[in-house]
Parts: C-alpha cells; structure tokens; sequence
C-alpha cells in the first residue's frame, strides 16, 4: 500500500491521471457532470417575478383586496389588546394563535365556554389554558414561546395581577362599551371592532380618532366584518372561518 503524501505549497504535485474517454476532469473535483441549461429570465419579465411572502403573525381574515389581513401580536414589549364583540371572534383568535405555536392563557368567568376549546386546540398537548377572574398566574414568556393572554372577563373587567412583561399579549374581550373601556381604549395598541350600538360608534370614533365615514358604518357591520385599529392604520376585515373553526365554534355571530 502507498503511503498518501501532502504536497507542500509551491512544490510540483504529482501528476494527475488521464481522464477516462468521454470525461473532462478537474484536479480536486473528479469529473465534471451533465451539462443543463441555465435558468434565464428575460428582462421584460422581471417585473412578474415575485415570492409569495406576508407578514409574521396571526391571520383574522381577508381585507377588501381578499388579500389575508395579519396581525402581528408578539414583540419585545407586551402588547394590550381589546376587542369589543363576541367570544366567537376571541376563541377564533386564541384558537389561531395556538396554531401558531404560542401559548393561550384565558382568564374567563365563564370557563364551560371555553373548556372544550381548550381541550380541542391543542391535539393532544396542552397549549390552552383555562383560569379563573385573578387566578392567572405568570406564564413565563419568551421569544421561543410566546404567551396571548386572553381576559373574557365581561362588561367591566378586575384590574389584571398579571405583570406585564416581554412576548406576552393580553387581549381583553368587551362584549359593549362600559365604565372602564375608556380606560383600556386608551392605553391598547391595537383594537378590535364587531358591529356596535350608534352610540358607542360616537363614542368610539372619538376615543380612536376615527374618520367619520368610518365611525358610521359601525353599527351597520355584518356578523363576519370586524374593523381593525392602531394609533396609525385601520383595517376592515372580513372573518372567514374555516371548516375545523366553524365545527367547534360554529358560524361567525356578534352576540353570545
């Protein structure tokens, strides 16, 4: 057997051996394969060249486009939510945001509306909790398991003994405008907006600084629509349930 040799830089290597017929080597790479064509792309076509890429978040339906409608509800500070409309559209979202690998924690005083939810979401692993009003202890969120915690504690909601913190978001669900939602309008980055009374549309377009054309067709809202809002952007969104939503939680409603 012969002894393997290392040439060292600038020396004379060995000489490489003939290539067999038909082959064209190359010293340290062996025999060049088949030759295919090469993926060209006119210029006048590079305009129709895109990748089908969407923003990083949860989907709550199709804007006026059909293009799908993202929220983006994890960041490195805790983001307050509220959302005035039924629990249909909360357990949508907390089922949705499950999907998405994070934890849901929801704080209800109506837990049997929500304990088989929390049963059927994560197919056999327990990614849905459900506590008690107060009851709702730290979750421990990081960036590698964000927490939504979601408060259906009704009109007029206990303050949370949840401290804030990172990759956490807590959503509270108002059925109606009451004495405290002034309050948690205020202070939410973002909030969610089913079909309401014209008063509490006066109300809310004033509290949210909506255009008025907006703040009018509030109370006209189809069960399925939901306006979607920061201190910057506002979105109409159409709810579009798919069939697993639609057999756990039936069709998209406004009232409970």
């Amino acid at each position: 057997m012969t002894t393997p040799r290392i040439t060292p830089p600038g020396a004379a290597g060995p000489a490489v051996p003939a290539p067999p017929a038909g082959g064209r080597a190359r010293a340290g790479f062996g025999l060049l394969g088949p030759r295919r064509d090469r993926h060209v792309l006119p210029v006048e076509q590079l305009a129709a060249l895109s990748l089908p890429l969407g923003d990083d978040g949860v989907v709550v339906g199709v804007d006026a486009k059909r293009q799908p409608a993202v929220l983006g509800l994890f960041r490195p500070t805790q983001l307050d939510v509220v959302v005035i409309g039924s629990v249909w559209t909360a357990q949508v979202l907390a089922l949705r945001t499950a999907g998405t690998g994070a934890r849901v924690a929801v704080e209800t005083a109506r837990p049997q509306a929500w304990t088989g939810l929390a049963q059927a979401a994560g197919g056999g692993q327990q990614c849905m909790t459900v506590h008690d009003v107060k009851q709702v202890g730290p979750q421990g969120a990081s960036v590698a398991s964000p927490v939504l915690v979601v408060r259906d504690c009704g009109v007029r909601p206990p303050r949370s003994r949840l401290a804030p913190g990172p990759w956490q978001s807590v959503l509270t669900l108002l059925p109606f405008l009451g004495p405290t939602a002034p309050k948690l309008l205020e202070h939410a980055g973002l909030v969610g907006i089913q079909r309401v009374s014209p008063e509490e549309a006066a109300v809310l377009g004033r509290i949210l600084g909506l255009p008025r054309v907006q703040a009018e067709a509030l109370p006209s809202l189809g069960d399925d629509m939901m306006l979607w809002c920061t201190t910057q952007h506002r979105k109409l969104v159409k709810m579009v349930p798919t069939d697993v939503e639609t057999g756990l939680l039936g069709s998209p409603r406004r009232l409970d």
